[in-house]
C-alpha cells in the first residue's frame, strides 16, 4: 500500500527545513506543503474552515480555538519560540518614560487581541514591570481568528483614521504591542533582546509561539499519524540543532540568534514534547485566563494527541 498524502502548512525555517525538503520522511505519510504568506492567514483558515490536514499554528490561537470547540488537536512540536520584550513599542510622538506609564492609556494591538506575541508582550508588562493590564484600553487593529470570541470590557477595535502604524506615527495611539520599532516608534523596554535573554536566565521565561495541529477527523482516520509527525519534526529539528552547535549555519537569521542565546542556558533550544514544556505552557494558560482570552483553564493533556503525551524529542 502506498503512502497517504496530507496537505500541510508550515513556514520554512531551520528546524523544519529537512522535513519540508524531503531529507526526513515518514513511513506511512507524505506531506504536500502549501506556502502561505503571511502565515497567520493559514491559522485563520485552519481554525475557521479546517483548510489543511496538518498546520503550524500560533499557541494562543490554538488554545482559544479549543476553548470555542474547534475540532483540532495539537502535537507537542513547538516550532517557534522567542523573546518578546521588543514587541512593545512607544510612539516617538508620545511622552512615555516607562512601561508603567501605559496605565490609563489606549494602547494599540497589532492584529487581534489573542495573537500570541501580544499575549506574551502583555505578560511581560504585568510580570516584569507591574503594569495593571486592566487599567489599559487595548485597541486591536483586526478581528480574531476564532469567530465569536468575546472581547473583555477593556478591549475594543482600533477605529480612527489610518492604520495602527499611521496612528502611532501621529501619536494618536501612544504605544502598541505586536510591532517592532521603526522610524516612528521606539522600544519601550531598553535593549529588548538583552532583556529577553535575562528573563530566560533569571526565571526560565522562554515563550512558545507556534505548535503543530491536526484536524481531528484526520487523526481519527490515521491513528499512527501523531507519533510519525512528532518523530519526523523531531528528526528535522535535531539536524538543525546540530548544525547550529557546530557553526554550520551559513547566514545566521534573527531566529537563529534567539536559539544561539538559548543554547547558553540549555542543551536544546527547541525541546519538543509536553513534559519539557509543561511549565511555560501552564504560564500561557494562566496568562490567557488573566487577560480574559479564555473563561476557564483547560488541562494541558487534553490539548495534545494522547499517543504523544509521553514523547520527547
Amino acid at each position: 500500500m502506498g503512502k497517504t498524502t496530507l496537505t500541510a502548512v508550515s513556514r520554512t525555517q531551520g528546524n523544519n527545513r529537512a522535513l519540508k525538503e524531503g531529507q526526513v520522511t515518514m513511513p506511512d505519510f507524505d506531506l504536500n506543503w502549501e506556502e502561505v504568506n503571511p502565515l497567520p492567514r493559514a491559522f485563520r483558515r485552519m481554525v475557521r474552515e479546517g483548510a489543511y490536514d496538518v498546520s503550524e499554528m500560533a499557541l494562543s490561537t490554538y488554545i482559544t480555538a479549543r476553548a470555542y470547540g474547534a475540532p483540532l488537536t495539537a502535537i507537542p512540536v513547538f516550532l517557534v519560540r522567542g523573546f518578546h520584550h521588543g514587541a512593545i513599542v512607544a510612539s516617538r510622538a508620545a511622552d512615555l518614560t516607562s512601561p508603567a506609564d501605559l496605565e490609563g492609556h489606549r494602547v494599540g494591538v497589532k492584529r487581534g487581541f489573542t495573537v500570541t506575541t501580544g499575549v506574551w508582550a502583555r505578560a511581560i508588562l504585568a510580570e516584569e514591570h507591574g503594569v495593571d493590564l486592566s487599567q489599559v484600553t487595548w485597541a486591536r487593529s483586526d478581528d480574531e481568528h476564532v469567530v465569536g470570541w468575546r472581547m473583555p470590557p477593556n478591549v475594543e477595535d482600533l477605529g480612527g483614521e489610518g492604520t495602527l502604524e499611521e496612528q502611532l506615527a501621529r501619536g494618536d495611539i501612544t504605544a502598541a504591542v505586536g510591532l517592532t520599532a521603526d522610524d516612528t516608534t521606539r522600544p519601550l523596554i531598553e535593549d529588548p533582546f538583552a532583556a529577553g535573554v535575562a528573563a530566560l536566565k533569571s526565571r526560565g521565561f522562554y515563550p512558545i509561539n507556534h505548535l503543530v495541529v491536526v484536524r481531528n477527523e484526520v487523526l481519527a482516520a490515521a491513528p499512527d499519524l501523531a507519533v510519525q509527525l512528532f518523530e519526523a519534526f523531531s528528526a528535522s529539528k535535531a539536524a538543525y540543532v546540530e548544525a547550529l552547535k557546530s557553526g554550520q549555519i551559513g547566514e545566521v537569521t534573527g531566529v537563529d540568534k534567539v536559539h544561539l542565546a538559548a543554547l547558553d542556558v540549555m542543551d536544546d533550544p527547541l525541546p519538543y514534547g509536553l513534559d519539557p514544556n509543561r511549565d511555560i505552557l501552564e504560564r500561557l494558560m494562566a496568562t490567557a485566563l488573566a487577560q480574559g482570552i479564555i473563561d476557564a483553564p483547560m488541562p494541558l493533556d487534553s490539548l495534545f494527541a494522547p499517543s504523544t503525551l509521553g514523547l520527547t524529542g
